[in-house]
């Protein structure tokens, strides 16, 4: 899918088995205000309210983003997503099957699987590039367009940047020649008339 982004976290993954209830995977597919690992030369912050209007997309769960191992869906209720100060969370009612035991369940209560990521797609205006004052290039993401899945993972190096690093590329173009600078002029200046309108 074209633009499609997944993201990876540490140590926000946990299973719970209750006595005749199916097992439960819950975790964190993404964390708010919190810089990520660097991406292809700049880091990315998620921000609050990014997830606003997606939560309701007909989200998979899905072992490792592979559509074989699915675990659960948001529209079959065996998903539920909720958003919280810390980010987002998801709570997955499992298959009851042998395989999502040996390859998922398993693995998670020895600790060999703690990390979650997520797919999404940005919005076309959902993104803002900047640099902060140690020259690191930051993007900070305020709205999804779409939310694919959310997935405990083995493997979180294998970020998929394509559509980000594209986006940084044009940034980094538009601040070379000077276009980023006049855009940002004409907001501040389209922000003080109106300031000096209001008052």
């Amino acid at each position: 899918m074209l633009d499609r982004e997944t993201r990876c976290y540490s140590g926000n993954i946990r299973t719970e088995q209750q006595d005749a209830h199916p097992s439960r995977i819950i975790g964190y597919g993404s964390v708010f205000n919190s810089r990520s690992e660097p991406l292809w030369g700049f880091r990315e912050i998620i921000k609050p309210n990014a997830f606003d209007g997606v939560l309701n997309d007909d989200v998979r769960a899905l072992f490792n983003h592979d559509a074989n191992f699915i675990l659960g869906r948001t529209v079959a209720g065996t998903l539920a997503l909720s958003v919280d100060e810390r980010g987002l969370q998801y709570d997955i009612c499992a298959p009851d099957t042998q395989t999502i035991r040996d390859l998922v369940l398993e693995p998670m209560r020895r600790g060999d699987i703690d990390q979650s990521s997520f797919g999404f797609r940005v919005a076309h205006d959902g993104e803002h590039w900047y640099e902060d004052d140690e020259g690191i290039v930051i993007r900070e993401i305020h709205r999804f367009s779409r939310l694919f899945d959310v997935s405990p993972v083995t493997y979180p190096a294998y970020q998929d940047t394509d559509s980000a690093v594209r986006s940084l590329k044009a940034w980094q173009q538009a601040k070379e020649t000077g276009v980023l600078q006049h855009a940002i002029n004409q907001r501040m200046a389209r922000e003080r008339l109106l300031t000096l309108l209001n008052v």
